[in-house]
């Protein structure tokens, strides 16, 4: 009877691997998640130089992972065993005490000569800078959930602390770098940091707007609070697929400048909005498209693009002939938008898809002029994305 009852369980066994190998092979494989947002990997080309290397098994198991059969759904069930189970952490993420998710940074992952190398790179766009008569540059790295939030961590979590790295940069760029830290930490009982994302929220980079504003010697703009959905599961939801409370996205409208939204009713100019180097704009900063999607924070800046520029038709007489060229993460996508009414024409550059040499382009887009360089990022991304050439 033993025999006959381990026969079935393998039979039982395999048939389900089988099965799960027959529904694999006849599922297409998938370009893009949605649900991860992300693309996904490929079926690696076989070479027997790549074998002996090692990399075509690695890439054929993430091509594996990615394209399993009904992954988002395993996702889940792993997800619920890991929490039943007690686990603080998940993939990377930690739920945090108040029921949301906060993003895992640790120190062993920050490799000291890998900041060493942005920190230079920071040094070196410093000194082009000081060798123009016109402009100024300034600087703003944003601390992530996990400093200003770290009391809602799960007990014992381990964080990586970024403010050795502010203080190296506060020390180089002097009154160059705007400390949006303390801003942060004054307004961290408020909503500042979406609870299923790892970006700040539009209320969060408004606080970073106004110690812009204190720093440059401009007046802040009065803004209107429009909701523009309820239902936003962000990137740290989709590595969990835990049942969470969605995140709200806000939208701060300028009352000067209703342009922006594509609203029509304004009293400002209107403005244009052209991505990637295309000669077509856009009446709007704002594109609704995203917010029927997975990744609702594209609405801010029609998501991530390589090259944008904005011509904002402020009307503010401070603003005439004034530039302005980002450089930037994803984090400044919904602080541009408090940016339009203090300069003319606004560049935007996200370096993770501009390969280009950086230094020509500031010189083809007016350095000689009165432009000036923002570089905002968060901290992390900094030390991990801020490339030029």
């Amino acid at each position: 009877m033993k025999k006959i009852n381990a026969v079935i369980t393998l039979l039982l066994l395999g048939g389900i691997l089988l099965g799960l190998a027959v529904a694999d092979i006849c599922t297409p494989d998938r370009l893009f998640s949605e649900y991860e947002n992300r693309i996904l990997a490929s079926k690696p080309d076989f070479s027997l130089k790549d074998l002996f290397d090692g990399s075509y098994t690695e890439d054929y198991e993430t091509y594996v992972t990615d394209q399993f059969v009904e992954r988002d759904r395993w996702i889940f069930i792993k997800t619920m065993t890991d929490v039943l189970l007690g686990k603080k952490e998940i993939n990377g993420v930690y739920l945090a005490k108040d029921k949301t998710l906060i993003e895992k940074h640790v120190p062993e992952d920050i490799k000291p000569e890998v900041a060493a190398q942005k920190l230079a790179l920071l040094q070196r766009l410093m000194e082009w800078q000081e060798g123009r008569e016109n402009g100024a540059l300034h600087i703003i790295l944003v601390p992530t959930a996990d400093n200003i939030l770290a009391d809602k961590l799960p007990d014992h979590a381990v964080y990586y602390e970024q403010q050795e790295l502010l203080e190296q940069v506060q020390e180089m760029a002097g009154s160059c770098a705007i400390d949006v830290t303390d801003s942060l930490q004054a307004h961290r009982e408020e909503y500042i940091y979406y609870g299923t994302d790892h970006h700040w929220t539009t209320r969060g980079a408004y606080y970073g707007y106004l110690a812009w504003a204190e720093t440059v010697g401009v007046t802040p703009v009065s803004y209107d609070v429009q909701t523009v959905s309820t239902d936003f599961l962000g990137t740290l939801h989709s590595k969990t697929n835990l049942p969470v409370k969605p995140d709200t996205i806000e939208a701060y409208l300028p009352v000067v400048l209703r342009k922006i939204q594509g609203s029509g009713a304004s009293d400002g100019g209107a403005m244009q909005v052209y991505y990637d180097f295309s000669e077509e704009g856009r009446d709007s900063l704002y594109e609704e498209k995203h917010l029927e999607t997975k990744n609702k924070y594209g609405y801010f800046l029609d998501d991530n693009h390589p090259f944008i520029r904005i011509e904002t038709g402020a009307q503010d007489p401070a603003a005439e002939g004034k530039k302005l060229f980002v450089i930037k993460d994803s984090y400044a996508n919904c602080l541009i938008p408090f940016l339009t009414e203090h300069y003319e024409t606004i560049y935007v550059l996200d370096l993770r898809y501009y390969k280009a040499p950086l230094f020509s382009l500031l010189e083809e887009c007016g350095a000689e002029g009165n432009m000036d360089i923002l570089v905002l990022y968060n901290v992390i991304h900094f030390i991990e994305e801020f490339q030029y050439y």
